[in-house]
């Protein structure tokens, strides 16, 4: 007898709906087998079956693995439980009824019926490879992955009297492999040790469906970690904030410190593997737990996953733990590396630029540096703001072609060098010819003349609202107008000038600031992306402004970043001015790094606000987004946070920065504050818009609320 050849391979099996209304499922297989008219089938009255389709029968009933037997030529088929769920609303139809009319024309697919067929007639098993079955799930069907063996029953005479079909599931095997490669491929885009906790934190809840997950980094004499936990509102890995790293001591007995210095693995499958070192009832709670050492040549962390419930750790689960601690740990080292690198680059990029923009009375201005996301080296992007002798502002954005140090050295002699020649004439046509000339000097003592530097320069007159522009090739600011209705935005019209360092002429423009008015400069990073024009991308920035909830500063920095779709390479950079409609005020409280420090800033808010006669609608609201901010921030840093409010005629704006430097960890019990899960929930629901300010040491987190105008009598 020749061997069985396998199945013509195919897509994927389905089940094809049924054309009648199938009953509702009544009892257990066992029962409705045991009550089934049998002698209106081709196999006849029960208690005349063969012993050996009987005991058959008995055996799959009882598995709880899914099982058929197709009996006698015509395939009648007889299933248990765990099949009646891969048939769905087939069953309980199907029990009884030949294959051919319970699968239809799918029966005649090779991977279906015509495998049983071959193994009744050949007598000889066959274990089909994984196959794709449309399986009903509920109210939707989905595709699942199984593995199926057929084998023959023979009666006493030794004939062949059925084919015995067992199916195993390994649909959830199929998409933890498919799922690798996803994670792959996101651990080779996480820059830093932050990113790679997101994405493994993420990984792990999705494709493995825990219930408690850590993520732990050697630091110093100690490890930190950052943990993700199902169900809960609390997420110390949330995407639009630091994670919030803890600290564990060495010498602590626990699975993690355990697993990273002994670089072997552990698997607990039932009991209380945190319990001595739980700090809260998630720990406590969980009952299986898997500690995988992360290990290289210059890191040693671990990752722990762990359920409420018992577990079995399967060897093949546990072959792709290994696979995935592998690939975390060769992400995690490089992330390491680039942040060394890259947080070097960004404290010499960020000490270049000013660290405190003017405070005007009637004109609020803010600004956004972003370092690009290969940046390991600083670039040559740089705004400024500066008052001069006279009390008008001088405001600048420009930027020198290239990643390095020579662009970074660059950009510092020509923003020093732009003060330098404002205090003297700052006409802006004189300016920018001097600076002309410094660029021409610097490329021909290096014998390099590819610097290219392209400069917005302009002076606002405080008086008037009246701003001087010219620009020395660089893209053309945009002017938000508040007007009476919608606000609109446009570009503003400036005359071209060559860059700088090829001799050009320039000439100036004027705009007017109104009050409401925001004007906005930017770098080419901004709006430039591959494979798509600069004037799209000038168009988005343009629409992103004018949509914008107010024509706050720092609100347009925020958003003029994320205006434009797509990754870029480059650093951004952006400075805005707004002519406010009155004149604000505002207000900064110091808030130690204790328990204590949100109620002290609910208080200190609250007698501020209602001395500013702000609504108390808007009060309440504030206060509850600013008492969830500096929880976050006294989390996340365990230093003093600053609160700074700022409230005009149209809004009310709060900033909560802390001074923790990346990577830093809590000091603060978390359980003794709120949550950050909910916290980010509150302040999305409750202000009108909200974002992050990276700094060089720290973050600031801040939320405009908008002030309704009063009713009219």
């Amino acid at each position: 007898m020749t061997a069985l050849p396998a199945p013509e391979p195919s897509p994927g099996t389905a089940l094809p709906a049924s054309d009648v209304d199938m009953p509702a499922r009544a009892g257990k297989c066992a029962d409705l087998v045991a009550g089934f008219a049998w002698d209106t089938t081709p196999l006849g009255a029960r208690d005349s079956w063969d012993p050996a389709v009987q005991a058959t029968v008995e055996m799959l009933l009882t598995s709880p693995v899914p099982m058929a037997l197709a009996c006698g030529d015509d395939f009648v088929m007889i299933y248990n439980d765990a099949y009646a769920d891969v048939l769905g609303a087939k069953h309980p139809a199907a029990l009884g009824t030949p294959a051919a009319g319970v699968f239809g024309e799918a029966w005649q697919n090779p991977g279906l019926g015509g495998v049983v067929t071959d193994v009744h007639r050949t007598g000889q098993s066959f274990l089909e490879a994984e196959t794709q079955i449309a399986v009903p799930r509920g109210n939707h069907v989905e595709q699942a992955s199984f593995t199926r063996g057929h084998s023959v029953v023979r009666d006493q005479r030794g004939a062949v009297a059925g084919v015995l079909t067992v199916a195993a599931e390994t649909t959830h095997v199929t998409r933890r492999l498919q799922s690798l490669g996803e994670l792959t491929a996101k651990l080779a885009s996480a820059l830093t040790i932050d990113d790679v906790a997101r994405v493994v934190l993420t990984y792990a809840m999705a494709s493995f469906d825990v219930d408690h997950c850590v993520f732990a980094v050697d630091d110093g004499d100690e490890f930190r970690f950052v943990r993700r936990i199902r169900g809960e509102m609390m997420d110390e890995a949330d995407e639009r904030l630091p994670p919030l790293w803890k600290r564990i001591g060495a010498d602590v007995d626990a699975p993690m410190v355990t697993a990273a210095q002994s670089g072997r693995p552990s698997f607990t499958s039932d009991g209380a593997p945190l319990a001595t070192i739980a700090t809260d009832r998630h720990e406590r709670r969980v009952r299986a737990l898997a500690a995988m050492p992360l290990t290289t040549e210059s890191l040693t962390g671990a990752l722990t996953m762990g359920y409420r419930a018992t577990h079995s750790w399967l060897p093949a689960e546990r072959a792709l733990l290994y696979a995935i601690a592998e690939l975390v740990a060769q992400a995690a080292e490089r992330a390491r590396r680039f942040e060394a690198q890259h947080g070097t680059a960004q404290l010499l990029q960020r000490s270049m630029l000013p660290e405190h923009l003017p405070e005007l009375d009637r004109f609020r201005i803010a600004a956004r540096y972003d370092v690009g996301v290969d940046g390991n080296a600083a670039g040559g992007d740089f705004y400024d703001a500066f008052e001069l002798a006279d009390g008008r502002l001088a405001m600048v954005l420009g930027d020198v072609a290239g990643h390095d140090v020579r662009a970074a050295a660059v950009m510092g002699q020509v923003r020093a060098a732009l003060r330098a020649l404002a205090l003297t004439d700052a006409a802006p046509p004189t300016v920018l010819a001097g600076l002309d000339r410094l660029v021409g000097s610097l490329g021909a003592e290096s014998r390099n003349e590819e610097i290219f530097v392209t400069v917005v320069y302009g002076v606002l007159d405080p008086a008037n609202g009246t701003i001087t522009l010219a620009s020395a090739g660089h893209p053309p600011p945009v002017l938000r107008r508040a007007g009476r209705g919608e606000a609109t935005a446009a570009l503003v019209t400036v005359p071209p000038g060559a860059p700088l360092g090829l001799g050009g002429r320039w000439q100036s423009a004027t705009v007017q600031l109104e009050p409401g008015d925001t004007i906005l400069m930017y770098s080419d990073g901004v709006v430039e992306r591959r494979e798509r024009p600069l004037s799209a991308g000038l168009d988005d920035l343009v629409a992103a402004t004018a949509a914008a909830a107010s024509g706050d500063p720092r609100n347009l920095c925020a958003l003029a970043t994320a205006a434009v779709s797509g990754p870029t390479d480059d650093d951004v950079a952006v400075l805005a001015v707004e002519r406010a409609v009155a004149l604000s005020r505002s207000a900064t409280m110091l808030v130690p790094a204790e328990p204590t420090g949100p109620s002290r800033v609910r208080q200190w808010m609250s007698t501020r606000l209602r001395d500013w006669s702000v609504p108390e609608p808007v009060i309440g609201a504030a206060i509850l987004c600013t008492s969830e901010l500096t929880t976050n921030a006294l989390l996340h840093a365990g230093t003093p946070a600053q609160v700074h409010i700022d409230l005009s005629a149209e809004r009310l704006l709060v900033s909560v920065a802390d001074t923790g430097t990346r990577g830093a960890v809590t000091r603060a019990r978390t359980d003794a504050l709120s949550s950050r899960g909910r916290g980010l929930g509150l302040i999305e629901e409750l202000s009108d818009t909200w974002g992050t300010d990276p700094t060089v040491r720290g973050s600031t987190v801040w939320f405009e609320m908008l002030i309704p105008a009063p009713k009219k009598g």
